[in-house]
């Protein structure tokens, strides 16, 4: 029997280092910033999926609209996102960040990714193209497998 790693373990393995450091940044970031989980993910799809309503919120968090409401008037009254009228339905409101708001999280992803780019500096240079051409495999499967 073979003491090789499988494919499956190899993923396994890097994936739980990337989420342990991903994770241990995220916390970084959340204490730095004084925000919740919460609110940083409202943030964060703010951020990604430009502006939507208190109901889209909750939805993506799988929490009621209340508790959605109550996460985005903190960050409301942080000056990080602003309510706008719907010009589609005047009984609603968008979300939109702020300026403060697309600096705040621009600026935790920059912190967040340095760690990577700290790797990526000390990988020796004959190894760095058969980890691009790896990652970028498996990026592309993974985007097809994502549903």
């Amino acid at each position: 029997m073979s003491t090789a790693k499988t494919i499956t373990e190899v993923i396994q393995e890097w994936s739980e280092v990337f989420m342990h450091r991903s994770g241990r940044e995220f916390r970084r970031f959340m204490d730095k910033s004084n925000l919740s989980f919460s609110q940083v993910n409202v943030l964060m799809r703010l951020f990604h999926s430009a502006n939507c309503g208190v109901s889209g919120i909750g939805e993506e968090m799988g929490v009621s609209n209340a508790a959605a409401s109550q996460a985005v008037d903190r960050l409301v009254q942080m000056g990080l996102i602003e309510r706008t009228e719907d010009p589609g339905d005047r009984r609603s409101k968008r979300l939109a960040l702020t300026q403060k708001g697309i600096a705040l999280i621009e600026s935790g992803i920059k912190d967040r990714s340095q760690w990577i780019k700290d790797l990526a500096v000390t990988l020796p240079l004959e190894k760095k193209q058969t980890v691009i051409s790896a990652l970028t495999i498996l990026t592309e499967m993974a985007r097809k497998t994502d549903s």
